[in-house]
């Protein structure tokens, strides 16, 4: 069995834990900027409440987001790169691509804010983080039309 055979073989796996990572991945992309939300509007009001959201928010992103983050790209790449499944010259793989590189950047760009909070220094309001956590669903609508349609 060569290389391709066996990435055609492990395909339905492969797949199966994109789509079990993904979720992951998007959940903690709804939630985190919802705990902002919250961190923000209750550190104004109740102090105490700062460490509990900062450890809540800590093990979402080093226990489930990170993870989830890491298989996605991992048993993505891994379907991109069995023979036949993607034809590059459609635009939905540079859409998708795209958009996940955009997604990707949106988590960093959420740890980033969680080291903000971690030094006291969040810079954004609740509205702000509000609108903010639109974003993965804008990405996603590109993501999952692309894959779907396959224009």
């Amino acid at each position: 069995m060569d290389l391709s055979d066996l990435m055609f073989t492990l395909y339905p796996y492969a797949k199966s834990l994109h789509i079990m990572a993904v979720i992951s991945w998007m959940a903690g992309l709804f939630y985190l900027p919802r705990l902002y939300v919250y961190h923000v509007e209750q550190a104004e009001k109740v102090q105490h409440s700062i460490p509990i959201f900062l450890m809540m928010e800590d093990k979402l992103l080093r226990l489930i987001m990170r993870p989830a983050m890491i298989v996605t790209w991992v048993a993505g790449l891994t379907l991109v790169f069995t023979p036949g499944i993607v034809d590059w010259s459609y635009i939905w793989p540079w859409t998708k691509g795209a958009s996940v590189i955009a997604m990707t950047g949106f988590h960093h760009f959420l740890m980033a804010r969680h080291k903000d909070f971690a030094k006291g220094e969040n810079g954004l309001t609740g509205r702000q983080y509000r609108l903010l956590n639109e974003v993965p669903t804008l990405l996603m609508v590109p993501i999952v039309v692309s894959v779907v349609f396959k224009f």
